[in-house]
């Protein structure tokens, strides 16, 4: 996913929430039917599937397709674990966020601000949006290019974190291709199906930083929204705060210490026919205590054209989308704001 830069950057949410606020200010105010709603949230066990991948173990491949069929199926969105990722490279990372944030002065954090002459934007801000009217999500993020290689620039980043970024980016893209294929393979579709009409994978980490929240039921730590991608992969501190919308109603996704949430994206649902849906997913706010996430995003080239897969369309089963340009897609979705799917639903035929 790659944030597109204004130039009129609010002030940091870290610094607001360490003022000493006790209101919010009016322009992160969330309109009313958009506010965390208690009466909608759930937060019991039963909530988003977690799967077990036995480190791939080929023993358990027809249990797997048959887990992941269902889950991208009903939910868009899961919980892994046995996923081969090192447990200390995910405390490495994490770690690495919580010194950025919270051992660094601002005026050092402020040395790697997003420029804003660029028309992408890696680096230290507040602001995703184009719309200079839109409502402010209570967040700050760091967001690094880390693929392919040619985006990728270690001097930009925080020299005390390189080495465990390039390392974490690494085995977040292993992970997200062997996963897009067992989900191509969960339909009966080629292992690479998915892989293929993606293309090169376009990598960026976001580092997002969530501080407590005077009026928490006024706000939105990031509003609703599905991802533009393909898959994205996401790991959480121990803070709650995450929210998937199933039915109506938004579900807790609860923090587990060494899993990794997988986030369908909005090109999986277009190339899968619908079979597949993106997650739509928000994060709430506290007043107690900080949150943080690293979100690995994994997506097309902007040239590249994503179109239903002619496998899983027919008579019966014509095709949903129309075909899009993934870099219209990407303008489109920054410049009018994600607003739940509206930007998929426009591509409905």
């Amino acid at each position: 996913m790659e944030a597109i830069v204004v130039t009129t950057e609010p002030e940091r949410v870290q610094t607001l929430s360490e003022i000493g606020l006790q209101h919010v200010p009016s322009q992160y105010i969330q309109p009313l039917e958009n506010r965390p709603d208690k009466s909608r949230r759930k937060t019991t066990d039963s909530g988003v599937p977690v799967i077990d991948l036995f480190n791939f173990d080929p023993k358990h491949s027809d249990q797997l397709r048959h887990e992941l069929r269902r889950a991208c199926k009903e939910w868009g969105s899961f919980q892994i674990t046995n996923h081969g990722v090192p447990k200390k490279l995910l405390d490495d990372m994490r770690n690495a966020g919580r010194s950025f944030f919270n051992n660094w002065s601002m005026e050092e954090k402020k040395k790697y601000s997003c420029d804003s002459s660029s028309a992408a934007s890696e680096g230290y801000g507040s602001r995703m949006l184009v719309k200079d009217d839109s409502v402010l999500d209570w967040r700050d993020y760091f967001d690094h290019h880390t693929l392919p290689l040619s985006r990728r620039n270690p001097n930009r980043w925080p020299s005390f974190y390189r080495d465990v970024m390039v390392e974490y980016s690494n085995h977040m893209k292993e992970l997200a291709l062997k996963l897009l294929n067992m989900i191509s393979e969960s339909l009966s579709l080629p292992s690479s199906f998915i892989e293929d009409a993606v293309g090169e994978i376009y990598q960026n980490i976001t580092i997002s930083y969530y501080p407590p929240c005077p009026q928490p039921d006024l706000t939105l730590g990031l509003q609703s929204h599905s991802d533009m991608g393909a898959i994205t992969l996401l790991i959480q501190d121990d803070v709650e705060g995450l929210h998937v919308l199933k039915d109506g109603e938004w579900i807790t996704v609860q923090p587990i210490t060494d899993a990794i949430v997988v986030i369908l994206a909005d090109q999986t649902e277009i190339i899968t026919n619908g079979h597949y849906r993106s997650s739509q997913h928000r994060a709430v706010t506290n007043a107690q205590q900080a949150r943080l996430s690293v979100a690995t995003f994994h997506d097309p080239a902007k040239s590249r054209k994503i179109s239903p897969a002619a496998h899983l369309t027919s008579e019966n089963c014509p095709a949903r989308y129309r075909e899009v340009v993934y870099g219209d897609y990407v303008s489109s979705w920054y410049t009018k704001g994600p607003e739940g799917k509206r930007n998929i639903d426009a591509l409905l035929l």
